[in-house]
C-alpha cells in the first residue's frame, strides 16, 4: 500500500532555499538514519502517523498554495516517498525535496528540485555523505553546506574545488543558529569571492514558523 509514515503537515514561509519566504506546505516525513549535532527537527525521529498518498494530498489541497516542500527527518528513508513527489508533481504543485545527500536521489522525479545537503565535519556526519549523488544534481537542484566553523567553511571550499558543484547547480552556505555567526561567514565568502548564496533560516528569526529543514 502507497503508505508514508508523517510527522506533521503544516502551512508556513520558506525557511530556506531559491524560494525563501514563499508560502509553502511542508510534508514532514517521520525517520532519519543521521544524527548531525545540530538538528532541529529530531521530534521527527520517532513516532508519525501513518496516512495514504491520496490522504496527503487531499489534505495538502486545503492550504491552497502551490508550493510543496517534502522533508524530514530524512524523507528517502521511506521508498514511497518517491511516490509521493511523483504525485504532488502530477497534481501541479511546484514540489522540492529537502534531502540530507546520504541517500541516492537519482530516483527523484525529475520535476521535482532537490535541495540537497553535504554534511560538513562539524555536524558529525561527513562520512555518512554520498558523493556519487553529485553526478546526477541538475542545474534546477541546490546543494546546501551548514557550516559549523571555519573548519567547515574550508572543507566546503574544498568541495566547491573538487567537485565543480557551483558550475553545476546553485550552492547555498548556511551558519548554524547560535554556534557561526552569519556576519563572520558573510565576510569569508566576501573576501574568497565564492560563486555561492548565503541564506540564514528564516524560521529561526520569525516567530511561530516551524523548523523546515532536515
Amino acid at each position: 500500500m502507497d503508505r508514508l509514515r508523517i510527522t506533521e503537515i503544516f502551512l508556513s514561509l520558506q525557511g530556506e532555499s531559491l524560494t525563501i519566504g514563499c508560502p509553502t506546505v511542508f510534508v514532514r516525513l517521520t525517520g532519519c538514519p543521521l544524527r548531525c549535532g545540530y538538528c532541529d527537527t529530531t521530534y521527527a525521529f520517532q513516532g508519525g502517523e501513518w496516512m495514504t498518498v491520496k490522504a496527503i494530498l487531499e489534505q495538502v489541497s486545503e492550504y491552497r498554495v502551490p508550493h510543496v516542500t517534502v522533508t524530514g527527518g530524512e524523507p528517502l528513508s521511506q521508498k514511497n516517498c518517491l511516490a509521493l513527489l511523483q504525485a504532488l508533481c502530477d497534481a501541479g504543485y511546484s514540489v522540492s525535496l529537502e534531502t540530507s545527500g546520504a541517500l541516492d536521489i537519482s530516483p527523484v522525479d525529475p520535476r521535482v528540485v532537490r535541495v540537497m545537503d553535504l554534511k560538513t565535519p562539524g555536524s558529525g556526519e561527513v562520512e555518512r555523505n554520498r558523493y556519487e549523488n553529485l553526478s546526477v544534481i541538475a542545474e534546477t537542484d541546490q546543494v546546501k553546506f551548514v557550516i559549523c566553523s571555519r573548519e567547515d567553511y574550508d572543507w566546503a571550499c574544498q568541495m566547491l574545488q573538487e567537485h565543480g558543484i557551483a558550475q553545476r547547480c546553485t550552492v547555498l552556505f548556511s551558519p548554524v543558529y547560535g554556534q557561526q555567526d552569519a556576519a563572520e561567514l558573510a565576510d569569508w565568502i566576501l573576501r574568497d569571492r565564492l560563486p555561492v548564496r548565503m541564506q540564514i533560516q528564516l524560521h529561526k528569526y520569525c516567530g511561530g514558523m516551524s523548523p523546515a529543514g532536515s
